[in-house]
């Protein structure tokens, strides 16, 4: 049976963040009620510093399987540094459903992780901050976009001429951009960072009148958050199992792991709205599920 990779703008079409924020809550409560099987994902050296990741998910319904490459040095080459593809099964006939684009899967669950944050973390929020301008930048401000219409985003990044770009390509949207490259303003409400930082790019106290999101670094030695910044927050992961290996930004701060809440733990509100609060996304192929269900129900809901 021949079945096509989706397009990155196909697969975006099967994943509105509206529906796919609800597939993920709902797979968030699965995986901590262990009704979704997800693994600590393999990490495989390919040439050079670049990598290959393997992150298979199953449940009842359906399993999938995510193949990611990422190649640090393609920067230079005018290359992405992410590929990949998501396989998408029936768990009760094995057979293929769907192959999804990677890195619009990856981009998309990711950004709807740190908008069921926001949503659970924060009572209202107008003016947000992205660190970053890459593919996971580009994935969250569409999903702010659609989620939260309106609102304020700042942009920064190590260059004007990356932030410029960045900004026009997302002009379109209906946000109030604004692209700058000195620090984060007082009135941002959360800042999101989603960088490939080996070094703390930020450093402030943790504010309760401020939400804090960590996407980009994702192993132990990589940080964006500085230590003391961590150490006075509530803390959460996507994937608490999964963090003790992959967040660097805990890792290197010492945390109590025991202390740590979930995502589940947001969805449902278990936490103390008192607190400074920092959310560190790690990934987890639960998500990709997740994905994986809004993609399969969106082709279903079209008849196609």
């Amino acid at each position: 049976m021949s079945i096509q990779v989706l397009s990155e703008s196909q697969t975006a079409a099967l994943l509105p963040f509206a529906t796919l924020c609800d597939f993920i809550a709902d797979a968030a409560r699965d995986y901590a009620a262990h009704r979704i099987t997800s693994p600590t994902r393999q990490v495989l050296p390919l040439k050079d510093d670049a990598l290959l990741l393997s992150m298979p998910a199953t449940s009842s319904d359906i399993g999938i399987h995510k193949l990611v490459n990422f190649a640090p040095g393609n920067g230079p080459r005018g290359l992405p540094l992410i590929h990949g593809l998501v396989a998408i099964y029936s768990s009760e006939t094995g057979e293929p459903l769907l192959f999804l684009d990677g890195p619009t899967v990856t981009a998309r669950r990711t950004a709807g992780v740190s908008m069921l944050a926001i949503k659970g973390l924060r009572e209202e929020v107008s003016h947000i901050a992205l660190i970053g301008t890459g593919k996971q930048a580009s994935g969250h401000i569409e999903a702010i976009a659609e989620l939260f219409p309106g609102i304020k985003v700042d942009v920064h990044g190590r260059g004007k001429e990356g932030v410029d770009k960045f900004c026009d390509q997302h002009a379109r949207l209906p946000l109030q951009i604004t692209g700058l490259t000195t620090g984060i303003r007082n009135e941002a409400e959360v800042v999101i960072a989603l960088t490939s930082s080996k070094k703390p790019i930020y450093h402030e106290k943790a504010c309760v009148d401020r939400l804090l999101i960590g996407v980009g670094a994702f192993n132990a030695e990589m940080a964006e958050f500085a230590p003391a910044c961590v150490q006075g927050s509530q803390l959460f992961a996507d994937d608490p199992i999964g963090a003790q290996h992959e967040a660097g930004d805990l890792i290197q701060a010492e945390v109590n792991w025991g202390a740590v809440l979930s995502l589940a733990d947001v969805v449902d509100g278990r936490f103390d709205r008192s607190m400074a609060s920092l959310f560190k996304s790690v990934g987890c192929a639960a998500w990709d599920l997740a994905a994986g269900r809004c993609a399969v129900a969106t082709v279903e809901n079209s008849g196609s």
